[in-house]
């Protein structure tokens, strides 16, 4: 029987599938679950030793001995910190270590209890990684801290520090089994053969409905170079992705058709950064039974649908290249059997999507919004598509102008998507707008609240005529509208949404900025051409004054009939 401690089962089902053979084990009796647990697997054998800083060599040494990683479990308080001499040593040696610790319930911590310090970043810099478990209560809980220790161990050829706070009582031992757990693989640039033949490649191009999925990338990307690729899977990618490429619609597609059992993908390939979409992630997570790889070149774990089978740490580029030519020649090497093996039929899948994807690309082109920030930003990219894509770049601010760029955008559009703030929107366009003489028009499309909240970018005597900026100003965040459940709340418009009155007709006469305002189709298109096509040696500015009930409704509309 083991632990009815969530987090140490966890801990512990994951040490066995990541083939920790060896513990030493120090006596405590906040650790005491842990130990039990690992007593309780066949597969691990625990060592005892009485004294922690001895504790810690012991277990170097066998690391030594093994060239596997050892782990070493202690109690709370003082005994973690006599590790640190065997975990500094380990370090640089480039020995495997998991420390892992017992720790008090965080509320406790600086209470004057038995047994507690700060345990986090104990061992400061003498570790790769080092995580603190929480106690999980629900899926989504269970899902971090199965992650938080895949992250350690995925990196422990150096010393990583579990830290595992557990509540009393502690000696409830009534669960028959250990949880089931999804072991990453993690694979190098070097291990491509391996990836090629019999692992990570044919999980992928067995699949009957492979999906390819491209976030936000800085490099120049361009989809179509992998033509036979594109032929076997669906693709889908935002506006933030690449340049040169038409929007892809999936999230109208799944707008309704969200729970149709025949889109969801049984292998998904993850490459590049954050996706705007919550409609895509959400579809994705759904997708319990796919095999999920995600290829980074830096080999950070980003588990970000929840199901991450494989992680691979290669140039994206250079693994899709290879994945073309199998498409293109039909089979792969399967090394076992060492014969190729043919690709998987998957041009029913592909289909499906791709004539979803097709009749929301005709309905995106063929409807015409009211006067609304939608008709703004359908108006300025119909115009972008007449000028040379080399003489402009586009920066969108977040909220509701990314997401409608991702409906229009046929260019690589520049978005602070890091971390989705509104703040500094505008000052990144404009100081991108300032790098050459020469540089092209530089074009922010940004929200009111952005544009208000960063307004002293305009303060800023190096600006010049290159920067243009089309303003949305709907009187509030009006992406609060969209957001089900919050209109019951008295506070949603003046508190939440942050209503206003307010224009920029006054910030752009002090700072030397060209204005314009536009209340109705007319004035919109012939600002948006004003603002595109004037020769002028200081930035442009035109507000769009709209409502923001319109922009709801015509938004609303815009989905509800595609």
């Amino acid at each position: 029987m083991y632990s009815n401690k969530e987090n140490v089962n966890i801990l512990t089902a994951l040490l066995v599938a990541h083939g920790v053979r060896h513990v030493v084990v120090c006596p405590g009796s906040r650790n005491a679950p842990i130990v039990h647990n690992l007593n309780e697997c066949p597969e691990i054998q625990c060592y005892p030793v009485t004294d922690e800083r001895s504790a810690g060599f012991y277990a170097l040494g066998m690391a030594q001995a093994t060239r596997e990683p050892v782990a070493v479990c202690v109690t709370s308080g003082t005994a973690l910190l006599n590790l640190a001499p065997a975990v500094a040593e380990a370090y640089y040696q480039h020995h495997p270590l998991v420390v892992i610790s017992a720790d008090r319930p965080r509320q406790w911590i600086d209470q004057l209890d038995g047994q507690t310090l700060p345990q986090e970043d104990a061992l400061g810099r003498f570790v790769r990684k080092a995580v603190t478990l929480p106690e999980p209560h629900n899926d989504e809980e269970r899902w971090y801290c199965q992650r938080l220790v895949q992250e350690a161990l995925l990196v422990c050829d150096r010393p990583v520090h579990i830290n595992v706070p557990i509540s009393e009582p502690l000696f409830e031992f009534t669960e028959r089994a250990l949880p089931p757990v999804r072991r990453i693989l993690k694979f190098y640039h070097g291990d491509s053969r391996e990836l090629l033949t019999n692992t990570v490649f044919p999980s992928f191009l067995c699949a009957r409905r492979p999906m390819i999925v491209f976030g936000q990338m800085n490099n120049e990307f361009i989809p179509s170079d992998y033509l036979y690729l594109q032929r076997h899977a669906v693709v889908l990618h935002e506006s933030l992705f690449c340049r040169s490429q038409s929007p892809v619609h999936f999230d109208e597609v799944l707008y309704t058709w969200d729970n149709h059992p025949d889109l969801l993908p049984d292998s998904v390939i993850y490459i590049g950064g954050t996706l705007v979409s919550k409609r895509l992630k959400q579809f994705l997570r759904r997708a319990v039974d796919a095999t999920f790889i995600r290829v980074s070149s830096d080999g950070d774990l980003v588990d970000t649908f929840m199901h991450l089978d494989y992680l691979v740490e290669a140039e994206p580029y250079e693994l899709l290249g290879k994945l073309d030519d199998c498409c293109r020649r039909g089979s792969f090497l399967d090394e076992i059997l060492e014969k190729d093996v043919p690709l998987e039929d998957t041009t029913d899948y592909v289909s499906r999507w791709d004539s979803l994807l097709q009749k929301a690309a005709s309905h995106a082109e063929n409807y015409v919004p009211a006067y609304s920030q939608m008709l703004a930003v359908r108006c300025l990219e119909r115009e972008l598509q007449r000028m040379n894509p080399m003489t402009y770049q586009v920066h969108y601010a977040n909220s509701s102008a990314i997401r409608l760029a991702n409906i229009y955008a046929h260019h690589r559009v520049w978005c602070n998507r890091g971390v989705n703030g509104i703040e500094g929107s505008l000052s990144v366009a404009a100081g991108y707008s300032i790098t050459e003489e020469t540089a092209p028009i530089t074009i922010c499309v940004i929200g009111d609240l952005s544009f208000f909240y960063d307004q002293n970018a305009l303060w800023n005597q190096n600006l010049r005529g290159n920067f243009r900026v089309l303003l949305l100003n709907n009187g509030r965040g009006g992406i609060f509208n969209m957001l089900q459940g919050l209109e019951r709340s008295d506070a949603r418009d003046s508190l939440v949404a942050a209503s206003h009155h307010t224009s920029a007709e006054g910030i752009c006469r002090q700072n030397g900025i060209g204005y314009r305002k536009a209340i109705d189709v007319d004035g919109l298109q012939q600002g948006i051409e004003w603002l595109l096509y004037s020769d002028s040696d200081h930035p442009l500015l035109l507000e769009v004054l709209t409502d923001v009930d319109e922009d709801s409704r015509v938004l609303k509309e815009y989905y509800e009939q595609e």
